[in-house]
């Protein structure tokens, strides 16, 4: 791996992640300063998952047509670079729904993009990702702490000069992001993609992943101003989501090891079970900070542990040049129909039933995961999926 673009990768990962960092915790309560109800902000943020539902794939086809995939990210950074722009000049909530909805269809197409790109850089040595996503990680955390800090200051409209900040650095970084001299030959499948969905080991999966991203749709639309309106500081809500993404960070470092002792159905179990217990947590206990904190930790397991258990069974069970939309349908049924879903649903409880009973409805949609995993998940179907271990920690 040439050093050069390993820090123009590294660079572009450190604020696209920055950008995630200072929009997802604070743009709520940005969205709230301006008289919007919790069904309204529910909807707004929900455009984010929305538009992961296709929007992927139509950039996708168009880097295909161009053959090469940069001037696409370049392309959607720019043009999401100007729908954010819109923010700043205008209040009214349909026009604030449509700069979300067109921010979020070019937004949500860079990463996948440059994704690809990175592993086409690193074919001969792919373990090296990990080395690169992990300045994404720092990036969220950079951003998170010096946002909450910034913010605990100043007004919430100074947000959008953040965010306006970091989007033109992350412009910048793709603009210097080599491209790839080319990608590696695809491995024939030895099954259609059709008869690979029709398992229905691989059918509760999907749906149990589905659950598991409704259940966090709460926590990614309303968490921030749940801790706001119990007194915590914007510092405060900067350290926790901070903690959460540590916790997540200690999980992959140990997932090897924790895939070798345990196997990936019981890591699954336990994760839907913690996903459970975290979010009845928040819901009903935040003014006990330190079972607040817990709950942060748990993030380790409810997105870290999951998600790369989830990645690896995917890359197990679609196999050859069926993994790619393996990895797509997974993404697409997760984050983008699943996180719809609990983005709504949590905007339409939360005004009429409240925080508590919002929360209990995220537990209970980690319950019904669980009960997928249990029932149609075993361990025979899962017995070889620790050998993939390069696969499932680089690409989490």
């Amino acid at each position: 791996m040439q050093l050069l673009p390993y820090w123009r990768l590294s660079g572009y990962y450190f604020f696209h992640f920055a950008c995630i960092g200072a929009f997802s915790p604070y743009f709520g309560l940005y969205l709230e300063s301006l008289a919007f109800s919790a069904w309204d902000i529910g909807l707004l943020m929900s455009q984010l998952p929305l538009m992961r539902l296709f929007a992927p794939y139509l950039w996708g086809a168009l880097a295909d047509r161009l053959v090469r995939r940069l001037p696409a990210v370049r392309l959607a950074a720019a043009l999401g670079l100007i729908c954010f722009s819109a923010f700043f000049l205008t209040r009214s909530f349909a026009a604030v729904l449509l700069a979300m909805a067109l921010f979020a269809f070019f937004w949500s197409a860079a990463l996948p993009l440059v994704e690809t790109a990175t592993f086409a850089h690193l074919r001969d040595e792919p373990q090296g990702y990990s080395r690169i996503r992990l300045w994404g990680s720092i990036g969220f955390i950079v951003a998170v702490m010096a946002t909450g800090a910034l913010l605990d200051r100043m007004d919430l409209p100074a947000l959008l000069w953040v965010m306006l900040g970091l989007l033109s650095s992350t412009l910048l970084c793709a603009a210097l992001v080599p491209e790839p001299a080319g990608t590696a030959a695809g491995v024939a499948s030895e099954q259609a993609i059709g008869d690979i969905l029709r398992q229905p080991r691989v059918r509760a999966l999907f749906a149990a992943c589905f659950a598991m991203s409704a259940a966090h749709g709460a926590l990614y639309v309303f968490y921030s101003i749940h801790l706001a309106n119990h007194q915590y500081s914007k510092l405060s809500v900067g350290g926790l989501w901070s903690l959460g993404v540590l916790a997540e960070i200690a999980v992959f470092f140990f997932m090897v090891d924790l895939l070798r002792r345990y196997g990936l159905r019981t890591i699954l179990l336990v994760c839907f079970a913690a996903a459970a217990i975290r979010f009845l947590l928040i819901g009903w206990c935040v003014e006990h900070w330190p079972l607040v904190l817990l709950a942060q930790l748990l993030h380790g397991l409810t997105f870290g542990a999951y998600h790369a258990a989830a990645i690896a069974a995917v890359n197990r069970w679609f196999s050859g040049n069926c993994q790619a939309r393996g990895q797509a349908l997974y993404s697409s049924v997760s984050f983008g129909a699943g996180g719809l879903l609990g983005g709504l649903l949590s905007g339409w409880s939360w005004e009429r039933l409240g925080a508590a009973p919002t929360y209990t409805i995220s537990a209970s949609f980690a319950v019904v995961g669980l009960l997928f995993v249990a029932r149609w998940i075993q361990h025979s179907d899962l017995a070889d999926v620790g050998a993939e271990r390069a696969r499932c920690v680089a690409r989490s």
